[in-house]
């Protein structure tokens, strides 16, 4: 039997917060069928994620960065290249590719904040697995009238 594969990219900033998104993730796709890689940081995402859906083995790749202000750079503008070359990356490969990217508007490195956003990271890791599933089933669907 064949199961269907999905690749989990992760942004190594601030990965103790990150990583929960593939808990959440883990928690509705088994592991085996779930293939993990980390990446510098949220900008290396796009050019990964169209890289694992061009192979043809992931019927979605998934995707997860917290890009924060860290008073260097805009995050904003980070978050809108991050998006939109994920977009970019479906778009040219024909395989979806999920976002789990957030980009809050006031975040302090503090235990009340980590602790927040460690368990936000763990919902929008299940959200993305419904996403993938959802998005697969409908591809099969549509697949299958044509």
């Amino acid at each position: 039997m064949t199961h269907t594969r999905y690749a989990f990219i992760k942004a190594q900033w601030h990965a103790d917060i990150v990583d929960r998104a593939l808990d959440g993730f883990l928690e509705l796709i088994p592991a085996d069928q779930v293939d993990v890689f980390d990446v510098p940081g949220a900008f290396e995402m796009p050019l990964i994620a169209r890289d694992l859906a061009q192979t043809g083995k992931y019927a979605a790749v998934a995707c997860a960065a917290f890009v924060v202000d860290g008073g260097i750079y805009r995050h904003d503008f980070v978050a809108h290249a991050v998006v939109d070359g994920l977009m970019r990356a479906s778009m040219d490969t024909g395989v979806p590719v999920l976002s789990v990217s957030l980009t809050p508007h006031q975040y302090q490195e503090t235990d009340h904040h980590n602790a927040i956003y460690r368990a936000h990271f763990v919902d929008k890791g299940r959200e993305a697995a419904r996403a993938a599933l959802s998005i697969t089933a409908t591809r099969a669907k549509v697949a299958n009238a044509g």
